[in-house]
């Protein structure tokens, strides 16, 4: 007969669950919200222990445990805008541990009891390889991803943004940091109807004209890129900005027309 104790069920669990929401998000590029990220672990860690309770076997059917992987992605990641994305890769993540778990127990010859020097040992494997594997989809990883409030007169929005040490793009008077912001993404800035369109940022000269008069601090800022030797961006100076738990002051916000990251796990570039 096993013999299983509960307490070790319990930490066992929440330890590997809070592995697979954090490898669920920095593959995902999505803001790392620890506290949350605890709280969802700890939720299946206590999931899992009861599955161990005389009259809650039940809880072992897939149905059940995808209601409750759902809970603790819910609890982890709720509110945020790649929440669908963020799902398939912890699903996904999840699957691939699973297996990782079962092939070296069959190395291991254990079948499939439970062992907990094989289950640690598959943890820290599989989220080795993961990250190994994925290297690539970690370039901008959870210490480069930050929480933006930008505040202009009684108006504020949040967005997340890239820590882009490379970006030495900056107010040219200030010599402060700049944040380019994808436009769609500030418009909680502005009153209905005043915020930039998309096709008027094409040509950021006549954005800037058609705004002579406003009570608004716009002004045209030079940039380079790659491929790009000379260009301007349409900016505005706004109130205050907090980055992290940073208080950057005023500062200029460019405004993108495009989108800042392939899969939309930032829409803010912020230079270091």
């Amino acid at each position: 007969m096993t013999v299983v104790y509960v307490d070790e069920v319990f930490l066992l669990n929440t330890l590997v669950d809070y592995l697979l929401l954090l490898s669920a998000a920095r593959l995902a590029g999505t803001e790392i919200r620890r506290l949350w990220m605890l709280l969802a672990a700890l939720l299946g860690g206590i999931y899992a222990a009861f599955v161990f309770v005389p009259g809650f076997g039940f809880l072992e059917s897939p149905l059940y445990k995808l209601a409750m992987g759902t809970a603790m992605v819910l609890i982890a990641f709720g509110g945020s805008k790649e929440l669908l994305r963020v799902s398939l890769v912890f699903f996904g993540v999840s699957a691939t541990f699973g297996g990782g778990v079962l092939a070296l127990q069959l190395l291991n010859g254990t079948g499939t009891v439970m062992d907990l020097k094989t289950i640690l040992l598959s943890a820290a494997v599989c989220y080795g390889l993961l990250t190994l594997i994925f290297g690539r989809g970690l370039r901008h990883g959870p210490m480069e991803l930050a929480p933006v409030e930008l505040q202009l007169g009684n108006r504020r929005c949040r967005l997340t943004a890239l820590l882009d040490t490379g970006n030495t793009l900056s107010d040219p008077v200030t010599g402060k940091p700049v944040v380019v912001a994808e436009v769609d993404r500030v418009e909680n800035l502005f009153p209905p109807g005043k915020c930039p369109k998309k096709a008027e940022l094409g040509n950021p000269v006549s954005a800037l004209e058609a705004r002579e008069g406003e009570d608004y601090r716009w002004r045209l800022l030079p940039y380079r890129a790659v491929g790009v030797s000379h260009a301007l961006l349409l900016a505005i100076k706004v109130d205050k900005a907090k980055v992290g738990k940073e208080d950057y002051g005023p500062i200029l916000v460019a405004l993108s027309p495009t989108p800042l990251s392939d899969g939309g796990g930032y829409h803010a570039l912020v230079g270091g």
